[in-house]
């Protein structure tokens, strides 16, 4: 007979701890939340101190009846949901739910699921920390009146089934102003001039700098013909060499948005499948005779800070594998973000002697290529720096000056190890330069002119929408996922490329938010909102008087918008064909994954159809269709015959309309980290397009 009951929230984590508690301890799994606000009311009692009325979770009875089973047949109860704020909730829950003593010390945390850390943990549990507790009803409440206040009246107003909330609805915002940024962009015209040299056989290419030692920008292809008639001979004096050894510092250890930050640019994760694999690691992975364990730290961190222990683990493994002269001197220094709770290590492994190669074969793909990542940026942050032997000369002639630049690694450090990725793409390169001195003479072997046009400011990726939340201050590291997940089934944004678009519904919701409820929108507003959810946590602040401050103005500019907010007509937009099955018109409409065609006789006619766009292609495999681009459920591009199911030719690469010179087959375009190049569906032909 079990002695002990332990509850956590999920069947996977229920198996690890068990096999570190031992036959005295009974762990069962909640399955999340046990007790909720209800869904078909408001569920908070405005006039009664915002009072919540929780109600046992559709689905949950048999859950809890287990779980009252159980509590009946030891003599303890331990909680031991996640460790944050929603975590805490969890227990505060179920202890009301199992009539436990709220006061008594049966919260345990612990920031890895492993024995060392579960141990240590069930040796000191703790009451429940009523200031977490609070902090997440008031967020909880808070989105409560926005959402259920805000969405009747938007579905009255404009459609059913839309929803508002606070920080959804300022992510909505940042992608809408983006696009009107886009839209107002006047490119402006700007010129290079790239020239190409030779000392003895060695090559090397230089950027025109300026005139007489000043920069100059060219801005017109006169001003470039000016540059060029001061140019006389094909010989260049080197008149000016600088060697510099530059370190670079290795980056921290990931926290949740620079996760999902790094997974979006490495990996092509969602923030959300980031998430849910992470869950996966912390909560334990069946590894062999060692049976379920926990690979990384708790998931939901804004902290860059590890332990000692982990620290030195790193180290004694970054001096057996790589030498000293690979081992970062003195301890690495933290920052910590004003903004950051720093409630909990950063996400790290918990043990580096589980190095991804030897645990491959437990891992599922997308497990491992995570585990990699989040290992390779801890084991990196320990590691010495890289060291840059870097070079810069400047060529003249007659007073115009071309400058290169060069770089090589001397010592790789940390790099050796992991490198981080960018927004763009491009990995960094060495770019060596001939051994030159001052005084020497260069051959010109190729000057070419570039005209350019100045950008447009790029549309929000995941990544960069979640990075620029957290430097605004919007949402916390558990919220990021879910956000993004929201705006796009609610369809107020579609991602196309991977970049997010707003849709016409978007605008039409932002606008009448805008309008009656400013306050939603105020990046500083939601930013102060989550500082004063901080501060509850922090026992700082009183969570119905940071409630009431809200909604005394909210509830008057709700009053306002009923009486005001006009009804919106959403016309469907013509599709400029006819129904094939009754011969009415067909329609846009905008659906969970984006815009589709749908007949106008709905209901009476529920013909629907992907929308297409011909690429002017024949299909080569039919000989008879035309190649038409198309979305996936999960809105990823393909392209296929438009004859289909007749003809069921696909390709996930865009065909063009000429065949390989070499093998007569299909030419597609390829994209890839470096840009674009077109190769063949068959043989080895390949040739660059940029």
């Amino acid at each position: 007979m079990a002695d002990y009951l332990v509850i956590v929230e999920s069947p996977a984590k229920a198996k690890t701890i068990g096999k570190y508690l031992g036959k005295k301890y009974i762990v069962k799994a909640s399955m999340g939340h046990v007790r909720d606000l209800p869904k078909s009311q408001m569920g908070v009692n405005v006039e009664q101190n915002y009072e919540p009325k929780y109600i046992t979770i559709r689905g949950k009875g048999p859950v809890l009846k287990e779980l009252k089973t159980a509590a009946k047949k030891v003599k303890r109860i331990y909680l031991a949901a996640d460790p944050d704020r929603e975590g805490e909730a969890i227990a505060w829950h179920l202890a009301h739910s199992l009539n436990m003593d709220e006061t008594s010390e049966c919260r345990v945390v612990f920031n890895e699921i492993t024995k060392t850390a579960i141990k240590e943990a069930f040796k000191t549990p703790r009451k429940i920390n009523m200031d977490l507790v609070d902090a997440q009803q008031a967020r909880r409440i808070l989105d409560r009146l926005v959402g259920y206040n805000i969405s009747p009246l938007l579905w009255k107003k404009v459609k059913k089934g839309l929803s508002a909330g606070r920080v959804q609805s300022v992510a909505v915002k940042m992608i809408i102003e983006r696009e009107k940024e886009i839209q107002s962009f006047i490119p402006e015209e700007y010129w290079n001039i790239q020239a190409r040299f030779l000392l003895g056989k060695e090559v090397f290419d230089a950027k025109f700098y300026g005139v007489d030692g000043n920069k100059v920008d060219l801005k017109t292809e006169e001003e470039v013909q000016q540059i060029l008639s001061k140019l006389k001979t094909n010989d260049y004096n080197v008149t000016a060499v600088k060697r510099k050894e530059r370190k670079r510092n290795p980056v921290n250890p990931f926290t949740t948005s620079s996760l999902q930050q790094e997974a979006a640019r490495k990996l092509n994760f969602r923030a959300k499948k980031t998430m849910m694999i992470a869950q996966q690691l912390y909560e334990g992975v069946e590894i062999g005779k060692e049976g379920t364990v926990g690979l990384i730290t708790y998931m939901r961190t804004d902290s860059t800070r590890i332990s000692e222990t982990a620290e030195q683990e790193a180290r004694e493994y970054i001096l057996k594998e790589f030498g000293e002269e690979f081992t970062r001197q003195g301890k690495r220094v933290v920052k910590t973000d004003k903004k950051a709770q720093d409630a909990h290590e950063a996400i790290r492994p918990t043990a580096v002697e589980k190095d991804p190669k030897t645990i491959k074969g437990y891992l599922s793909r997308d497990q491992y290529r995570l585990y990699k990542l989040i290992w390779e940026r801890m084991v990196a942050s320990e590691m010495a720096p890289a060291v840059m032997d870097t070079m810069s000369v400047d060529i003249e002639q007659h007073g115009v000056l071309f400058r290169a630049t060069g770089s090589k690694i001397k010592f790789p450090g940390f790099m050796k190890v992991y490198i981080e990725g960018t927004d763009d793409g491009k990995k960094e390169e060495d770019r060596f330069l001939p051994n030159l001195e001052e005084g020497q003479i260069v051959k010109n072997e190729e000057i070419e002119p570039t005209q350019h046009f100045t950008q447009p400011p790029p549309r929000y990726t995941e990544a960069r929408l979640v990075k620029t939340m957290e430097e605004l201050g919007i949402g916390r590291p558990s919220t990021y996922a879910p956000t993004l997940d929201t705006i796009q089934r609610r369809g107020y944004v579609a991602l196309e490329d991977k970049r997010f678009v707003p849709t016409e519904l978007g605008e039409i919701v932002l606008e009448l938010i805008v309008e009656f409820f400013p306050e939603i929108l105020d990046v500083e507003f939601t930013a102060k909102m989550e500082n004063d959810l901080d501060s509850i946590e922090e026992g700082a602040k009183e969570w119905v008087n940071i409630i009431d401050n809200f909604y005394s103005s909210f509830e008057k500019r709700l009053e306002i918008a009923e009486d005001e907010m006009k009804e919106v007509e959403l016309r469907d937009e013509p599709a400029g064909e006819d129904c094939e099955k009754c011969g009415h018109e067909m329609v846009y409409k905008m659906g969970r994954y984006g815009k589709f065609m749908a007949c106008s006789n709905f209901p009476e006619c529920r013909n629907t159809k992907a929308i297409v766009k011909d690429i002017g292609v024949k299909c080569p495999s039919c000989k008879e269709g035309n190649i038409v681009e198309r979305r996936s459920k999960k809105r990823r591009i393909f392209y296929g015959c438009d004859r289909y199911p007749e003809c069921e030719f696909i390709s996930w690469d865009k065909p063009i309309a000429r065949p390989c010179p070499k093998c007569n087959s299909m030419l597609v375009e390829k994209k890839s980290k470096k840009g674009v190049h077109v190769e063949c569906s068959s043989c080895d032909y390949r040739e660059e397009t940029n």
